[in-house]
């Protein structure tokens, strides 16, 4: 976009009841309202809006449904102490966005008005961010492509579309340690492919491996798609192990996400001086470090979860115990700063909290 155009509001005649917090679960409930903004090749991105959320009407032929050109994003609007409303890092999620849309052929959008429609919107839906112990409102920016056309090229018609849905706490009972599986049939994709880019099919093509893991198994542990012995990620997050002193982490090759939260993390470790490395990492390295008893900790780390202690690697018939099935003093560290920050109990260091401001419905009816 040339220039900033603005964004209209239309909006709904009557709000939803909005949900008890333990009736919360993982994106089942949508608030008031989404932004949406289209694009064709004659104009670029135009006419931004925020509208009631209701059904999309798409074409069958949209080549979103036939080729699956589409990218998406995750993260989450959480309220303070004092009633603040706030985000966090969201400047990288729109960033990687793009990096996703450069891989799927899908244009660019402007990250500073995406930023700016996103806060409007949730300036606007506030009262639905959740007040109760870690609670949040999830974010959910996608991007499909609109064209009805069954050609095999990228779509010239677009919808970026932002929606809202509050969510309960990931951990009930406080933060839980789980097993994982370590996957050998299937693999999450390879260099060269979309794994570094936040597009659906990735995740279709992870389904079918947790749907054969046994009873009690978390996530799976993806190793990677050519030696099928260096460790990739766990389930959708990224993962860590903590080896005699040192964090290590997968290093990024193509294939894995680039997590915000496990830039987060990074930067966390460095900022305490604890020992960190990111560089390739084989499976055969840590069962040798566990029976060496050099294994302290492993855990994955996202935006739903975002630290998910792992208790036991489980290869067939073996189980490998970490750190005696409890959380480790890194994963806690890691999650009671990162939630603190988060939640704006305790102090940024790095300037990640980006602030909303309240929206008043009567402005936008202003300037509907």
């Amino acid at each position: 976009m040339e220039e900033e155009q603005v964004i209209r509001t239309d909006l709904c005649s009557s709000g939803k009841e909005k949900p008890q917090a333990d009736q919360l679960e993982f994106g089942r409930i949508f608030t008031d309202h989404m932004f949406l903004m289209d694009f064709t090749d004659d104009k670029g991105w135009h006419d931004p809006r925020i509208v009631p959320y209701e059904p999309l009407s798409i074409d069958p032929s949209a080549m979103v449904f036939h080729y699956g050109q589409s990218v998406f994003e995750g993260m989450k609007a959480y309220r303070t102490p004092d009633e603040d409303a706030q985000l966090f890092r969201p400047q990288r999620n729109f960033k990687r966005m793009n990096h996703s849309n450069s891989r799927l052929c899908i244009p660019p959008i402007d990250e500073a008005f995406a930023l700016k429609a996103l806060k409007q919107l949730i300036g606007l839906e506030k009262d639905w961010i959740p007040e109760a112990e870690g609670t949040s409102l999830y974010i959910r920016p996608f991007i499909i492509s609109t064209e009805p056309y069954l050609g095999v090229s990228p779509s010239s018609h677009y919808k970026f579309i932002i929606i809202l849905s509050p969510v309960g706490a990931y951990y009930k009972e406080g933060i839980n340690p789980v097993k994982i599986a370590v996957e050998h049939e299937y693999v999450r994709t390879v260099k060269g492919g979309t794994g570094e880019a936040k597009t659906g099919g990735n995740y279709a093509a992870s389904l079918k491996a947790q749907e054969l893991a046994e009873d009690g198994i978390a996530q799976v542990l993806w190793l990677d798609g050519v030696d099928r012995k260096y460790i990739e990620e766990v389930g959708s997050m990224n993962v860590f192990f903590k080896i005699d002193g040192k964090v290590v982490t997968p290093a990024l090759n193509g294939s894995i996400l680039e997590g915000v939260t496990r830039n987060s993390v990074i930067q966390l470790l460095k900022y305490w001086n604890v020992p960190v490395e990111e560089r390739r990492l084989s499976l055969e390295e840590v069962v040798t470090a566990h029976k060496d008893g050099k294994l302290e900790e492993a855990f994955g780390a996202g935006t739903a979860a975002v630290i998910s202690p792992i208790s036991q690697l489980v290869r067939g018939d073996k189980h490998l115990e970490i750190n005696q099935g409890k959380t480790g003093t890194i994963a806690k560290r890691l999650y009671d700063t990162l939630t603190g920050i988060q939640y704006g109990k305790i102090q940024d260091p790095f300037d990640w909290i980006e602030k909303v401001e309240d929206v008043q419905q009567e402005t936008l009816k202003a300037s509907s």
